[in-house]
């Protein structure tokens, strides 16, 4: 086969174009800021966006999620640019779905549809790929029609089908006995976690979270030496890696868990349980935020809602601002020096971000810029730890 015909066969990249709708609670530059993120996850996921649309409206419309006029706007672009997918920020209603589908001619994607499809090439191990695949078939139950028929060839189709039954019904239930099966295999691969969980009891648990690319799994390379996965992409890391810390003075566990993001899917929350218990079951989270990201106190505030919601909020916490030489005026490093980089850190400690919040350090993790006293304070919080189990113990006479 020659060189050319080689390149026809190459995959082709799917182009997209990304849709908003603005309400009446949501600032545009709130929307815009999303897009942006949503732009992300598309890019993450492979397909190359072309334009994004937005609309104003007082509430989304049920049949169409946007408006008649704008959705005619939409098709118009699609069929004049050839667009695979038409990607939307909020999570459609399986009539939505359908309704888009039948107007646009193409492939309906929602934010959730499109994490669910990142976590999906992300997955390595055996844990992530039965989580993920769980959480599609949970997503794919209620939207199923005609387009997912392929699934009863998984069981055959003489046989299988019972009097009257149709095609989309089929569908329903092969898709339920995957569902059960799924669960069965994973409550299997969950129980193992908890019992290598138990076996650890003995050290004092440090776990890393965060919001999504905001540099966890670099600070882990920092901290323990080690080369977890590490890339400027949405969810890098879907497995929690653990890794042992031997300081002077000082040993724990130190686990990297998968990142947060504004409106994850349910479903994930739920099929990514013994993964988040790394979180729930930590005696210390490090909350790692990108502090050259314009709107880091909102992804905070992502974060701390969805601890709330794993019933993990109530832990002790170190709040650690990262990617400090990526800040913009006023606070910018000019030279490498000691001296300069110090200066930086005593500025940023005059900020409201310190003098808010009891426990925080300013650092850069790619740069390894204040790490020691990122050291210095978790060797504090991990010897407290220590000295409060020790109080709790049994006193035998």
């Amino acid at each position: 086969m020659t060189r050319f015909k080689l390149l026809e066969t190459a995959k082709k990249q799917e182009t997209a174009v990304m849709v908003a709708v603005i309400t009446q609670n949501q600032r545009p530059e709130q929307a815009e800021e999303y897009l942006d993120e949503l732009a992300f996850l598309a890019h993450t996921a492979g397909a190359k966006v072309l334009k994004r649309f937005t609309q104003k409206l007082t509430y989304p419309n049920p049949r169409t999620f946007i408006g008649e006029g704008k959705l005619e706007e939409i098709s118009e672009y699609v069929v004049a640019h050839e667009i695979d997918i038409v990607i939307f920020d909020d999570e459609l209603s399986p009539s939505q779905i359908r309704n888009l589908e039948g107007t646009l001619k193409c492939k309906i994607l929602d934010r959730s549809n499109m994490i669910l499809d990142i976590f999906a090439s992300r997955a390595k191990t055996a844990q992530a790929k039965f989580q993920v695949e769980l959480a599609q078939a949970q997503y794919m139950l209620p939207r199923l029609t005609r387009m997912w028929t392929h699934l009863s060839k998984h069981k055959g189709g003489i046989g299988m089908k019972g009097p009257g039954e149709t095609e989309i019904e089929t569908d329903r239930r092969v898709l339920r006995e995957k569902i059960t099966k799924l669960k069965e295999r994973l409550d299997l691969i969950n129980k193992q976690a908890d019992t290598r969980r138990r076996n650890r009891d003995e050290k004092v648990r440090v776990a890393l979270v965060g919001y999504t690319n905001v540099g966890k799994s670099t600070l882990m390379n920092v901290l323990t030496k080690s080369d977890v996965f590490a890339e400027d992409k949405l969810f890098a890391t879907l497995d929690s890696t653990v890794r042992k810390v031997d300081w002077a003075g000082c040993s724990f566990l130190l686990s990297d868990t998968v990142g947060f993001i504004r409106k994850l899917p349910h479903q994930l929350i739920e099929c990514f349980k013994s993964t988040l218990d790394e979180i729930r079951e930590a005696d210390i989270l490090l909350h790692i935020v990108d502090i050259s990201h314009a709107n880091f106190e909102e992804q905070i505030h992502v974060v701390s809602e969805t601890l709330k919601e794993i019933k993990a909020h109530d832990k002790r916490v170190l709040l650690v601002f990262n990617k400090i030489d990526k800040l913009k005026e006023p606070f910018i490093l000019d030279e490498e020096t000691i001296e300069s980089k110090q200066a930086y850190i005593e500025q940023l400690k005059n900020t409201w971000m310190a003098k808010e919040n009891l426990q925080v350090v300013f650092i850069s993790a790619g740069k390894k810029i204040n790490i020691d006293e990122l050291r210095e304070l978790l060797s504090e919080q991990v010897k407290e730890v220590v000295k409060e189990y020790k109080k709790s113990l049994p006193v035998f006479e």
